[in-house]
């Protein structure tokens, strides 16, 4: 028997590269969307070729694991917007699409002929979503960068390193999962407003405010004591004790103790040593189990190979392996939240560039042999 999915039925065009735009249309299409994500061969997605790791480690634009990551479960076509028969084209998809969701620089859809006025005219449901560092309007609304910048910008990394150190940068699309996760729920409640009411919507989100989300109490620190949080390493001013500390063969734990009972356990459970002792006769896996046991908040610090072995990921099925036709095998990462009558499912692999070109504009869009062979002999599909 065939599962339903949540968001069979559901069209969704996709402009635009990296993170921020497709990890909106992969959670999507994990649901069930037909999520197409349109690129051009003069200016492939970004990951394709900026990005590793590769296979054999050498920059393909079929090699790419970041990309592959980011775009599971998808269709990808390629159309050159600069050709009036590739954006005729584009439009047509967008015509038949239920949203459209671009992560490219403030006003560029607009400029290539595909802003949200346009678009709407044919299509007056459409819900569009434009993601970018500064959201559409503002001072800065054309400032570029990438998540590094954003996470500086937002005011996460003065929050991050030693105190007596340099704020740290942390890894970099970190905002865009927050803005994407962001996003896809505004596009899902967008939809179902067009649902009720028949209306569309453009949903503007900006990455830099949506990251803001994640520092509530040292904005509210400031705003009611005027107080400017500082970088404290592992220290927390609320914990008696926080941090990571390193165990036997390399490995590290990371500990808490929130009151003085649970202080008092830990030293119950290491005695007669110090913490330092304790730790250093033992792999970090078996460290946090008996402290655990203890009551007392632990768990071994995972590297990236853990990760893949750990039992409980495994019994979420969260790593869903797939055979891409240039990587090989490839774990994809399925979406964190889960609905029983409706799972997420990774469909197929992430598609190489305009490999689905034919299916999409001539089985879905009704193109005929000769319209696309037209088409292609214009260049549309470059």
């Amino acid at each position: 028997m065939t599962t339903a999915r949540a968001l069979g039925g559901v069209r969704i065009a996709e402009f635009g590269g990296y993170a921020a735009g497709p990890h909106i249309g992969k959670m999507l299409a994990n649901f069930g969307a037909t999520v197409i994500h349109v690129e051009s061969r003069a200016r492939p997605d970004g990951f394709r070729m900026q990005y590793p790791p590769y296979k054999n480690g050498k920059p393909d634009l079929e090699s790419s694991g970041c990309f592959a990551f980011f775009n599971d479960s998808k269709l990808g076509v390629t159309l050159d917007l600069k050709n009036p028969r590739g954006l005729e084209l584009a439009r047509r998809l967008t015509a038949n699409c239920d949203a459209v969701v671009e992560n490219m620089r403030p006003g560029v859809m607009a400029r290539v002929g595909l802003g949200y006025d346009t678009l709407k005219a044919s299509n007056p449901g459409l819900v569009m979503l434009s993601t970018c560092n500064m959201g559409q309007t503002g001072t800065r609304a054309d400032t570029p960068g990438f998540g590094s910048q954003l996470t500086a910008l937002a005011g996460m990394c003065h929050l991050t390193g030693a105190p007596d150190g340099p704020p740290m940068l942390l890894y970099g699309p970190y905002i865009d999962f927050i803005a994407s996760t962001l996003g896809a729920a505004a596009v899902l409640a967008a939809l179902e407003r067009r649902r009720a009411s028949g209306k569309g919507a453009y949903l503007d989100v900006s990455q830099y405010e949506c990251g803001l989300m994640f520092l509530a109490g040292p904005l509210l620190d400031f705003h009611l004591n005027r107080r400017v949080a500082q970088r404290s390493g592992n220290d927390d001013p609320d914990a008696v004790l926080h941090g990571a500390y390193p165990c036997a063969n390399g490995t590290w734990i990371a500990v808490s103790c929130w009151s003085q009972d649970e202080y008092r356990r830990l030293g119950d459970a290491i005695a007669p040593r110090s913490l330092a002792e304790w730790l250093a006769a033992r792999d970090a896996s078996a460290a946090a189990e008996m402290l655990q046991a203890a009551g007392v908040h632990a768990h071994a610090v995972n590297t990236m190979a853990d990760l893949f072995s750990d039992p409980q990921l495994a019994a979420r099925e969260q790593w869903r392996q797939r055979t891409h036709p240039v990587i090989g095998e490839h774990a994809y990462c399925a979406p964190a939240f889960r609905l029983a009558e409706t799972p997420a499912e990774i469909t197929r692999a992430a598609p190489t560039l305009g490999a689905d070109n034919p299916s999409v504009f001539r089985d879905m869009l009704g193109l005929t042999v000769e319209e696309y062979a037209a088409y292609e002999a214009a260049g549309a599909f470059e």
